[in-house]
């Protein structure tokens, strides 16, 4: 059986020496990151040798992706993260292991591969006083075409059908993947958890209110849909143009970066599909505002979807609420640990200012129910 082989090492004060800072609370430790690729690599294979690791980061997120060349030319890339919960981590890609060997045609191609040991995905642990992170090898991603940063009518229509496609084979295949222990109430309760016992992290008496409101709101405006009937199936959320290419006529080809996968709603990743489509298209310094889900080229978006992939009304009414589970979860309760400090201080800035106040303001779900019809 298919499954997580854990490699969890406690490695010696001096093994490993300083190099890049890892937030563990309010403590910066610094690991050698080579030293740790080094050692897990060693732990897959001792008999093929390292010649160059290159980190290729985005430098959005705290995770560093490198490639790694060997003696003998192959090229493998590496994950290391110490973004949310190693278990995590290691379930999520068991099931995106699964995802990706049970997928058919025309899809089965698309996830990028993590490399196998003793038919077990290979995850190394390193763990040395409050750092704790996790490496994980894949096989390259091949790249064919990128989407342009600003979307024209075709490809917004064409994406639409090949979201759609792609989320009925998800569909298809989520009664064979392992089960998953993240849901969206977990982690609105994490917050909820944190809010209570450390509320000082999260910023002012008033700002701290305000989340504890948006987390009440979220857990009792769930009850107004017929949830029961929302599909659960694997979705990436973070849909940027930068994390998968298309071939020639527009179809999805590869898919990388699975940071935020989780096992849920189909909806949840329809947000970033608005911020890929929207009208000001890709930027450089992003922002997270719901307005890019009421743009008409959104919409268009969802008609194509909807032709290959029928939405129900009441998946389109919780369209909000994925959203302000989005910011509540990705950008106030883990935004301090996987953004760099950069992003992470702006994106929970605006989040208090923009994000938070626009969700029951700017939003209009009758307006795309009546464009779809429905």
């Amino acid at each position: 059986m298919t499954d997580i082989l854990d490699i969890n090492l406690e490695e010696s004060e001096n093994t490993i020496l300083p190099s890049f800072p890892v937030r563990a609370s309010k403590v910066q430790i610094k690991i050698d990151y080579e030293a740790v690729l080094k050692k897990a690599w060693e732990g897959y294979d001792s008999s093929k040798t390292i010649r160059e690791i290159e980190d290729i980061s985005a430098m959005v997120s705290t995770n560093h992706v490198f490639r790694i060349t060997f003696e003998d030319d192959d090229i493998i890339i590496a994950k290391l993260s110490y973004f949310g919960k190693y278990e995590h981590f290691k379930e999520d890609h068991r099931i995106i292991h699964a995802l990706s060997n049970n997928l058919l045609y025309p899809f089965e191609n698309l996830l990028s591969k993590s490399l196998l040991k003793n038919n077990r995905v290979y995850v190394y642990r390193y763990k040395q006083g409050k750092t704790d992170a996790w490496v994980i090898f894949y096989n390259p991603t091949r790249i064919l075409e990128r989407l342009p940063r600003r979307l024209e009518e075709h490809h917004i229509i064409k994406l639409g059908q090949q979201v759609g496609k792609f989320h009925k084979a998800c569909s298809r295949v989520k009664n064979v993947l392992p089960k998953s222990s993240k849901t969206l109430r977990t982690d609105i309760f994490a917050l909820q958890k944190e809010l209570e016992t450390n509320e000082k992290q999260f910023g002012t008496p008033m700002q701290v209110d305000l989340l504890k409101y948006h987390c009440d709101l979220f857990l009792k405006n769930r009850s107004k849909y017929n949830m029961h009937s929302f599909e659960i199936i694997p979705v990436f959320i973070d849909w940027n143009i930068g994390n998968f290419s298309v071939t020639s006529d527009l179809e999805l080809y590869s898919r990388w970066d699975y940071d935020w996968f989780r096992m849920s709603y189909r909806i949840l990743d329809f947000y970033f599909f608005s911020r890929v489509c929207s009208d000001r298209g890709d930027r450089t310094v992003f922002s997270y505002v719901i307005t890019t889900m009421m743009e008409d080229r959104f919409i268009l978006f969802l008609k194509e979807y909807h032709k290959v992939n029928p939405i129900t009304a009441d998946e389109i009414r919780f369209l909000k609420e994925a959203y302000r589970f989005f910011i509540l979860n990705y950008v106030i309760k883990d935004g301090k640990y996987f953004f760099n400090e950069q992003y992470a201080k702006k994106l929970q800035s605006e989040a208090f200012s923009i994000y938070l106040p626009s969700v029951d303001r700017d939003f209009d779900a009758e307006k795309i129910i009546a464009a779809l019809g429905l």
